[in-house]
């Protein structure tokens, strides 16, 4: 499939050998631009070139642009693949029956990690069975960016966020992922850098 916006400028952009192909080197090199470490945007990177396409991301740019503004505010610019804080902290989870945090220490195993921050014993167990992988046996696994982008992706296509990016409304999709308004400004900062690059 053709990408809808056009690669080779943002590959100039991005100052890639032209090649007009929208995979894991353009990919990488973007979430290298908003942030992401030489260890982590090349596994952002090759996610991205398979996950993408597979969930409709890339069917267009404003797809694109509003996944990455949102996404580089979740994770502090692709530096972060979990939730900063030690047990003590994560405590404040412990006993969220809307979670299914319903066991001691759940609130410290069901962190949120991942480029959107999965929270929560029954979204690891949800998010687990409908990638086919084990995340409520092996939480850790949605730190790997990989798995991180994968789980983002499938969070984003099944909550309508590809319709939302569409319309360019922010504001609907920054409350279908936090709830609420939260960090609404640096949302929009990011997403106009993302429509600089993309656009």
């Amino acid at each position: 499939m053709t990408n809808p916006f056009n690669v080779a400028a943002l590959q100039t952009r991005l100052k890639l050998t032209l090649d007009g192909v929208a995979g894991p080197k353009t990919f990488t090199a973007i979430f290298a631009k908003f942030g992401a470490s030489a260890t982590i945007a090349p596994k952002l990177g090759a996610s991205a070139a398979i996950n993408f396409p597979k969930f409709d991301i890339s069917d267009t740019a404003l797809r694109l642009v509003h996944f990455i503004g949102q996404t580089a505010h979740e994770s502090g610019n692709y530096r972060y693949m979990q939730e900063l804080g030690g047990p003590a902290y994560f405590a404040r989870y412990d006993g969220r029956k809307d979670l299914e945090n319903t066991r001691p220490g759940d609130g410290a195993a069901y962190h949120g990690r991942g480029i959107v921050q999965l929270t929560g014993r029954a979204n690891y167990r949800a998010y687990g069975l409908a990638l086919g992988l084990d995340l409520e046996g092996d939480p850790d696994q949605v730190a790997d960016p990989a798995i991180g982008l994968l789980v983002a992706c499938h969070f984003w296509k099944s909550h309508g966020l590809n319709e939302l990016a569409d319309a360019d409304n922010i504001e609907k999709i920054t409350r279908k992922i936090n709830g609420g308004d939260n960090g609404l400004a640096d949302r929009k900062n990011q997403t106009l850098r993302a429509k600089a690059l993309i656009l």
